[in-house]
């Protein structure tokens, strides 16, 4: 019995029969309101939206997201390794690479 309830699959039954008690008694508890526009009107401090989007592609996220994961992996190759002359031409190449990013 102990062995039983350490399993995944039990676990998880508990846990769902929990969530569903919990969203029940969530749905019991909550408050009824009157509908009307103004709750599914989108809201901006009273500002009408820009038409046009605020960043213009996914361009400028992939450049940084590219310079962190480069900055990480060459980290993680250079602590990894042995320090030798190779290691310091990977530091040289990784340098030039993130130059290369930020420079765009």
């Amino acid at each position: 019995m102990e062995t039983s309830l350490l399993s995944p699959v039990f676990a998880f039954a508990i846990y769902g029969v929990l969530v569903a008690i919990l969203v029940l008694g969530s749905r019991l508890a909550a408050m009824r309101g009157k509908s009307s526009p103004a709750k599914v009107a989108g809201y901006a401090s009273g500002e009408e939206h820009d038409s046009e989007p605020a960043a213009p592609g996914y361009r400028p996220f992939f450049v940084v997201a590219l310079f962190f994961a480069v900055l990480h992996l060459g980290v993680l190759m250079l602590g990894t390794s042995g320090l030798s002359p190779l290691s310091i031409v990977y530091l040289g190449g990784l340098m030039m690479t993130l130059l290369a990013l930020i420079l765009g």
